[in-house]
């Protein structure tokens, strides 16, 4: 991919979205402004319907916006897409049943004409970073939920993206799947100096994961504030029985009830761009 410049990696300037339907139209996005800064791990969260897949989907150029501006790198958006400068990961691992593990991460570098030994090395490396060794050939029916799921990451960053858009990955899994996955997910964040936008619904994974915690307002989705996540790093099991991470989820849950009142120092401003 395109290294990111010196400006952000995603800029979002008043950004709508409407879709056309009967009996009327339905709002889904108004006025998004967000910027995030390289290495940042942003999440968005918000009630059901707010519109938090549609934003992603809409930063990945696969939603058009009814008005505003996307760049990604400092591109518009489907020129980002066009030359792959960020992977993505859905909620369901979508894995081709008839595919190795390691032909399932192959196949992004396939699609780029990779030749078929880097391709190889590139997984093997891949499924190592995402504790899959042993697993290359076996077939997606053969795995857990979670080590499907991966899988998938793997696949994202077959072609060295620094940038990770993450829709609901784990939001299927069992609780204590989540919180492995949650672990393995910082780490390579960590590892790999990536930065990474998440959809998520619940506080508590928002919270551990992310340096910036984006809450959306029902529909139509506005941003309702962003809040800073100062715990520190690395973050590990001992984070989630800390005070203060305790603190940031009674935080986050308050405003997205509406009743967070303004605190200096965890609100965003600057940073965020609105």
């Amino acid at each position: 991919m395109t290294p990111a410049g010196p400006g952000p990696v995603i800029s979002v300037r008043g950004v709508s979205k409407v879709f056309e339907g009967e009996p009327e139209p339905v709002i889904a996005l108004e006025e998004i402004d967000l910027t995030v800064q390289a290495g940042e791990f942003v999440s968005l969260i918000g009630p059901s319907g707010c519109g938090k897949s549609t934003l992603l989907r809409v930063i990945a150029d696969l939603v058009e916006p009814t008005r505003g501006e996307i760049l990604v790198n400092g591109k518009p958006a489907r020129q980002a897409r066009l030359d792959r400068d960020y992977g993505m990961v859905f909620q369901a691992p979508v894995l081709m049943d008839w595919r190795t593990i390691a032909r399932n991460v192959e196949l992004p570098l396939e699609i780029m004409g990779v030749p078929r030994p880097e391709r190889a090395r590139r997984a093997a490396e891949l499924l190592h970073l995402v504790e899959l060794d042993g697993f290359s050939q076996r077939h997606p029916w053969q795995l857990s939920g979670g080590m499907q799921q991966r899988v998938a990451i793997a696949r994202a960053l077959a072609s060295n993206p620094l940038l990770l858009l993450m829709d609901e990955p784990f939001g299927a899994l069992d609780e204590m799947t989540r919180e492995r996955l949650n672990l393995e997910l910082i780490q390579i964040w960590s590892r790999l100096g990536a930065t990474v936008l998440f959809v998520t619904h619940s506080i508590p994974e928002a919270v551990f994961l992310s340096t910036r915690v984006a809450v959306m307002s029902a529909r139509p989705g506005r941003l309702s504030r962003i809040i800073e996540i100062d715990l520190p790093q690395p973050r590990a099991v001992a984070t989630r029985e800390t005070a203060r991470y305790f603190e940031l989820v009674t935080q986050v849950r308050a405003v997205l009830r509406g009743d967070g009142a303004d605190t200096p120092a965890i609100a965003s401003t600057n940073r965020a761009g609105w």
